[in-house]
């Protein structure tokens, strides 16, 4: 059986630093700013509340 790829990592910059970093789509953690802390991505069941810029999906 194929599909699509369900989860994914992400390249995200936060809107306050301007740092990028490495996030899981799916995330069950929220996730912060390794920078300055702001919340980037909340945890929600299944596909995480990305809050923050995506810049692409990696691999």
């Amino acid at each position: 059986m194929q599909g699509k790829k369900r989860a994914t990592f992400l390249k995200v910059r936060c809107n306050d630093c301007g740092n990028e970093q490495l996030v899981y789509s799916h995330a069950s953690s929220v996730i912060k700013c390794q920078v300055c802390g702001k919340t980037l991505v909340m945890p929600r069941g299944g596909k995480a509340e990305i809050k923050t810029t995506i810049l692409g999906v990696v691999g």
